[in-house]
């Protein structure tokens, strides 16, 4: 099982020989990291952490954001060693062995590809609304309204979900254009959110009552602990940015910079959000006759709402430009809201990015077929396996509803988290006089607490999903031994385009 290991020294020499055009600097990693980070999580699913902790969800959000910062000092260890695409996988290879890295790329997916499927599917309901009160923003413009099979999935009702279908497609495009441009789009796009962000904390902060924070947690800790399960999806994204090492310019240096930095961004919009909602508009949830909080994304939640004309943050689709709207900012509710419409974008283009860039590396070591590896001769991007993960990423955001893909993703992004964790105090051990550019603090200790909080935030999962994620393995075990290892370049001990 821990045998084939792929020493750092063959990775960092396959790289060369096969490798990415490097032209990423400390900033353009930082914007990637907030433009996959800020997005459903905060613009989406802050409704339903709400429903499962009330006020709670503050605590939450901490929760969930401590396990990926200490996480983030192991990526960033790692990253600077080992400077190439790949993230979790590339060096879970280099430390257990290609069976666990297998299982590390193939959980990738999940993170990655679904979660760009749950992205576009956010994106679509906050473009459906927009164009249903497009008269809000400007008399001159009528509302469109576009049916419901077509801008719904099955499990909702309709037929297909064409405006997540529509995006997924575009960014998909975007990114076989090339890495610069991307990154450059993107850039725009997160200063466009984080302004949105800005002016949501600057109108909603004044306001806050402390009689909206009692009680502070009316499902008890049990609720704040599936709220943070759920709201982990929030800071998924944040590893992408150790796939773009391959194409960093002085990797040592910007891929620490760009971990750390954009988590630390991050996380501090996310409590003064969280603040803002609950003390404004108050985030108090839905119970039945029991006492317990009704599912989210249950028919008996959307009756609940009904009764009140929807008049709760928790029955919300668009939780931040609905606090706007309440406390009488409905023009400025509205461009939140728009806003959020052309933020969501960027956080779809950096998993597309994340899942393609695990992919390429995967296929250049012959565990998946080595045409997806091919890079574009004039836009010198992995163009077969973006070509073919957007295709992937459209299916999922047709079908498929937000909840069920951001928390199987969670799934997949844990599992990956708890590999990284381990492999870092075993190389310690193991190779202790390669150079280190950064080093993790305390490494025994903040690796132990990692490990614990994936384990905790994992465990905290629905069964339903649970039961995905092991299933979704037990399949890829099957492709590894019918595919894989019989086509590792490590277990043929060949190089990339050689043969055996």
């Amino acid at each position: 099982m821990f045998g084939r290991v792929k020493p750092l020294d063959a990775i960092l020499a396959t790289a060369e020989k096969k490798s990415l055009h490097r032209s990423l600097g400390a900033f353009q990693l930082t914007m990637l990291g907030v433009g996959a980070v800020i997005g459903t999580g905060i613009f989406v699913l802050t409704a339903e952490a709400a429903q499962k902790a009330g006020p709670g969800m503050m605590v939450s959000f901490i929760i969930a954001g401590f396990v990926c910062a200490v996480a983030a000092l192991c990526y960033a260890e790692m990253a600077s060693m080992v400077p190439v695409s790949g993230s979790a996988y590339t060096y879970s290879y280099a430390v257990m062995g290609e069976l666990v890295a297998w299982m590390v790329g193939w959980a990738l997916v999940l993170e990655y590809a679904i979660a760009a499927g749950a992205v576009s599917v956010g994106w679509s309901g906050y473009f459906t609304g927009m164009l249903g009160h497009l008269h809000d923003y400007a008399d001159f413009l009528p509302n469109i309204v576009i049916p419901h099979a077509l801008s719904n999935g099955p499990t909702a009702g309709g037929i297909v979900n064409l405006p997540a279908m529509l995006i997924a497609t575009a960014t998909t495009a975007l990114l076989v254009l090339g890495t610069t441009e991307s990154a450059t789009v993107n850039a725009i796009l997160v200063v466009i959110k984080i302004t949105a962000l800005t002016v949501f904390c600057l109108l909603a902060l004044p306001v806050i009552k402390g009689a909206n924070f009692t009680p502070f947690m009316p499902t008890g800790f049990g609720g704040v602990s599936a709220a943070a399960a759920s709201i982990f999806f929030a800071y998924v994204g944040f590893d992408a940015v150790s796939t773009a090492a391959e194409e960093t310019v002085n990797p040592q240096r910007n891929m620490p910079i760009g971990l750390i930095g954009s988590l630390a961004i991050c996380t501090l919009f996310y409590i003064l959000v969280a603040a803002g909602v609950i003390g404004s508009v108050g985030a108090q949830p839905m119970l039945d006759s029991m006492g317990h909080a009704l599912p989210t994304g249950s028919t008996q939640l959307t009756e609940a709402c009904g009764k009140i004309n929807g008049q709760a943050v928790v029955c919300s689709k668009e939780a931040l430009a609905w606090t706007l709207r309440q406390i009488h900012y409905p023009k400025i509710g509205n461009f939140v809201g728009l806003a959020a419409i052309m933020a969501l974008p960027s956080v779809i283009l950096m998993m597309i990015y994340g899942q393609t860039r695990i992919a390429f590396v995967m296929s250049r070591d012959g565990l998946l077929p080595a045409k997806l590896s091919n890079v574009h001769p004039k836009f010198k991007t992995p163009h077969v396996v973006t070509i073919a993960t957007g295709i992937f990423v459209t299916v999922f955001a047709a079908f498929f509803p937000v909840g069920l893909l951001a928390d199987v993703s969670n799934s997949g992004t844990l599992f990956a988290f708890a590999m990284v964790t381990i492999a870092v105090p075993v190389l310690r051990r193991t190779d202790p006089d390669r150079p280190r550019p950064f080093r993790t603090p305390a490494v025994n200790v903040v690796a132990a607490i990692s490990l614990i909080g994936c384990i905790y935030l994992f465990f905290s999962l629905s069964f339903y999903t649970l039961l995905l994620f092991f299933s979704w393995a037990a399949f890829g075990l099957v492709i590894y031994f019918a595919y894989g290892k019989k086509h590792s370049h490590v277990g043929l001990g060949t190089e990339p385009g050689e043969e055996a």
